[in-house]
């Protein structure tokens, strides 16, 4: 019997009393101080906020780092002979007393896991039950934890309350205090957990529709705690095998005869490595990540029940996703009964995220090691738990890799059904792989990249590393020159870490969306400056732009994973939105969880390229010369259940261009890449340039890619065209007797000192976090310029841009009508073009930042300059706006 103890409660909150109602937080009350961005970290007399409005994070309505007591009086009476326990689904660091008398915990006591305190004979009709809530953490970690996505304000934030299950049970003096049961190939093993308050003799059984048969044992107990192991118990013939988005489920019910009885769900499944690859069910499948931060802005924590986490994880599938991994926290186990019913596989980590000195104090040392052995305890019977790592992005010395192996220890000998890890990007990739852990996930080994771009250090010049901003781009990227370098040392299963990171502009019609706890003051700061920069009637064009530059990225570094044998999968950082760290909007999704309303975030349109199955080619590069030849690979990736087998066909097709055609079938086993075969292809000899379609099949498993066909140029400037390289007086000359002037000068700083470099894609999770980078977000190009007649291009960069848009963009005094704008990040909001043109001293001229005469060994950047002059020496060479010859000469000097 459960007597729920939900509703209304006394808040004692700084020597005040106030209503409030549990399960709940403070902030759901409306209770705490202003939040004016301190750093969580600091001691509470040290911290300095910045005030308000807080241009980093959202900002709480209500805020409060210390101890409140909730206080009510119980009207139950326990039934006569049964033991009583107070539960609460979730908490932080807490206590309880019964009328004025402390309890001990029955359970140890961790922010991940439920709080369970025995009351027997302490509860009685008008009781008063105190709850001390404490979310500064006494005696425990408090920064590893505040710095944790479990309770940094950054998403989750620091909530002080109870959540979940509120209220008090009963049970028999002799209880099933736990059952837990471990699947193997063809075998159950089943731990059971006896409390006995007094002596018991009887029968021990378990009847499951997965056993062969009924378990019976005869057991005898004296008072106490007792654990009991039935191990490799027969399957029944038949049973079905729970696995990627198949949610097979059975029940157990385990009874102690005259005494309790107690049914769990569980699903068969068996996770481990293969020949090193990730494994489920011995099948190599490819892990489809994506990190889940605890961004939840209206609550301020995460959901408790298993129909709104079946909502998020829903979303989450719809988008490809078949893992997801829990950034330094560890969702309530409703979450996880959400994805036994989906399919869906689990990463949670410790509630811990320590840079510096990971588990070498005693106090993290305790804190981590009981957090473990909960979460391992309480989430046993979850076939959708896989893997757990200790934290996030941990660095510690000797002594502290000595106490993570000893954890790691722990951990498989408490639970060998999955797969344990030091943490997530440990070293941040700098110290290698770590010989002990069951899997590597992380950015780099050493220097050698597992991901296509990066962030930018302090001291490193230049673009985001990695190669799709560093690399001439071609389809067929791979990182087995990387995966070559870490099989010397490593044969474990590896896959990538927080990839992506690519951000986009924000949609301001979220706005609407905040009613609850979360005040979005960063928003809004970004929203006013889009006012004064003018950029309001374009502002959702922006967004799109900067959404399909950054799905671009997002399917480059996926295809990119899935082309390298050895890996075993990625992870994303991330389809939702991020609300702190200088506002980290790199989402598909908005920080409510739902898809953004562009074309871009379809969730049809990222799961295309983000799924089990995919065809993929090698080509030596995106852009052609007419006339050329040139020989494709194709590979099927299949990770999908099945082996498939059917032919590759083949059409490469676009205005003026029809090619088709077929290789023929070959056994494509499940669990790996296997070559398709090769074709070559020749090019027409058009005299217009034109974009392609090379869509590949086999069978219903498609793919496209674009492509760019142009025809031999060799650019000359007109005669009626000056064309210099810095605006000196000859092009004021020219201007003042209404010529035409060309200016583009060298794509560097000496040259353009009113400018920034540029990169392929947007920037790197946010400016705020790390400021190193110019901020440049991608281009925004008029595509209805007569200049895009004879050069085909969408609004947005694309493929063919990639020579152009990695050089630099001028930054102007005030926004002006731009044929190419290079976007600026919002947190400069930079107004900024590399192609513009106008009227200037009677003249015109056209201005160009991207360096085209010093790309001239790519077809794209001749045909671009190509159709430059060609416009040039046109009668549609007539700007509307007018510039001063002062803004020209200040670009380049």
């Amino acid at each position: 019997m459960f007597y729920a103890l939900a509703g209304s409660w006394e808040a004692v909150w700084e020597g005040a009393s106030y209503p409030v109602t549990l399960p709940g937080t403070l902030d759901e009350n409306n209770i705490g101080y202003a939040d004016s961005g301190e750093d969580q970290r600091l001691p509470p007399g040290e911290r300095k906020g910045g005030g308000a409005p807080i241009a980093g994070r959202f900002t709480r309505k209500h805020t409060y780092e210390g101890p409140v007591t909730f206080r009510r009086v119980v009207d139950w009476q326990p039934p006569q002979g049964r033991r009583v326990f107070f539960q609460v689904g979730r908490a932080r660091h807490l206590r309880l007393l019964v009328d004025g008398q402390e309890v001990a915990p029955f359970e140890e006591p961790t922010i991940s896991t439920p709080y369970v305190f025995e009351v027997t004979g302490l509860v009685k009709p008008g009781s008063q039950v105190e709850l001390i809530s404490d979310n500064s953490y006494p005696g425990w970690p408090h920064d590893a934890i505040v710095y944790s996505s479990a309770a940094t304000d950054e998403t989750q934030t620091n909530w002080n309350g109870v959540l979940g299950d509120l209220g008090l049970r009963d049970e028999a003096p002799v209880f099933l205090r736990s059952v837990r049961v471990y699947p193997g190939e063809e075998t159950l093993s089943v731990q059971v957990e006896v409390s006995a308050a007094q002596a018991y003799r009887g029968t021990l059984s378990l009847a499951s529709p997965a056993l062969a048969a009924p378990v019976e044992r005869a057991i005898a107990l004296e008072p106490g705690e007792h654990l009991f192991q039935l191990e490799e118990l027969p399957l029944a013939a038949g049973v079905r095998r729970w696995d990627e988005y198949e949610g097979n489920l059975y029940q157990l019910i385990a009874a102690l005869s005259g005494s309790d009885e107690k049914t769990v769900r569980f699903g068969v499944r068996t996770f481990g490595a293969k020949e090193g690859r990730l494994a489920l069910n011995g099948r190599a499948f490819f892990l489809r990540g994506e990190a889940n931060c605890a961004e939840f802005p209206e609550e301020g924590h995460p959901p408790m029940t298993v129909e709104a986490w079946r909502k998020v994880l829903e979303m989450y599938k719809s988008y490809g996703v078949n893992v997801m991994r829990f950034h330094s926290h560890c969702p309530p186990e409703a979450a996880f009964a959400a994805a036994d019913e989906l399919g869906m596989m689990m990463q949670p980590e410790l509630s811990h995220w320590n840079p510096h000195t990971a588990f070498l104090d005693q106090e993290s040392l305790d804190y981590y090691t009981a957090e473990l052995r909960q979460i391992l305890r309480c989430l046993a019977n979850h076939p959708s738990f896989v893997m757990l790592t200790f934290g996030n992005e941990l660095w510690t010395d000797e002594e502290g890799i000595r106490r993570i192996h000893s954890l790691l220890d722990m951990a498989r000998a408490q639970d060998s059904t999955r797969l344990y890890a030091w943490g997530s990007n440990v070293f941040y990739g700098t110290k290698g792989c770590d010989p002990e852990s069951d899997f590597y996930t992380s950015t780099q080994y050493f220097t050698h990249m597992i991901r296509g771009t990066s962030a930018l250090g302090e001291n490193d010049p230049g673009r985001l590393p990695g190669f799709i901003n560093n690399k001439y781009p071609a389809p067929g990227e791979n990182y087995d020159a990387s995966m070559a370098q870490l099989r010397q040392t490593y044969q474990k299963p590896v896959f990538s870490f927080e990839v992506g990171q690519f951000e986009i502009l924000p949609d301001f019609d979220e706005l609407q969306d905040f009613q609850g706890v979360s005040d979005p003051a960063n928003y809004r700061i970004i929203q006013e400056k889009v006012r004064q920069q003018g950029l309001e009637p374009v502002w959702k064009r922006y967004v799109e732009a900067t959404g399909e530059l950054s799905r671009i990225g997002y399917r480059a570094e996926v295809e990119a994973a899935m082309n390298t044998d050895e890996m075993s999968g990625i992870s994303l950082l991330q389809l939702q939105d991020f609300p702190g760290q200088g506002t980290a909007l790199v989402g598909m999704m908005d920080s409510h969880l739902k898809p953004k309303p562009f074309a871009f975030a379809r969730p049809e349109a990222f799961q295309a390229f983000f799924r089990d199955r995919l065809v993929l080619a090698s080509l030596p590069r995106y852009t052609y010369q007419a006339g050329e030849s040139f020989t494709g690979e194709f590979f099927l990736a299949n990770y999908g259940k099945t082996e498939l087998s059917a032919p590759l066909e083949y059409t490469l097709t676009g205005p003026g261009v029809s090619l088709a055609g077929s290789l023929p079938a070959r056994p494509c086993p499940a669990g790996k890449r296997t070559p398709l075969g090769a074709v070559t292809f020749q090019l027409p000899a058009l005299e217009q340039a034109q974009r392609l379609e090379l869509r590949l099949a086999v069978g219903e498993v498609e793919n496209t890619y674009p492509l760019w066909m142009y025809p031999p140029v060799e650019p000359r400037c007109p005669a009626s065209v000056y064309e210099t390289r810095s605006f000196d007086e000859k092009a004021r000359q020219v201007l003042a007797q209404g010529g035409k002037v060309f200016l583009a000068p060298p794509a560097d700083k000496e040259h353009m000192p009113q400018s920034i470099g540029t990169q392929f894609t947007t920037d790197f999770w946010s400016v705020g976090t790390f400021p190193a980078q110019e901020g440049s977000m991608g281009q925004l190009i008029d595509t209805q310029h007569p200049i895009f007649q004879s050069f085909p291009t969408e609004y947005h960069t694309n493929w063919q841009w990639w020579p152009m848009a990695s050089q630099r963009a001028f930054v102007l005094p005030r926004t002006i009508q731009a044929i190419v704008t290079e976007m600026d990040c919002y947190a400069y909001l930079r107004p900024m073009a590399q192609l513009f043109e106008a009227r200037c001293g009677g003249g015109v001229i056209l201005v160009s930042s991207m360096g085209l005469q010093d790309l001239q060994q790519y077809p794209e950047a001749r045909a671009l300059l190509h159709s430059l002059y060609q416009y040039m020496d046109s009668e549609s060479f007539a700007p509307q706006q007018e510039l001063p010859p002062e803004l020209f000469a200040s670009l380049a000097p």
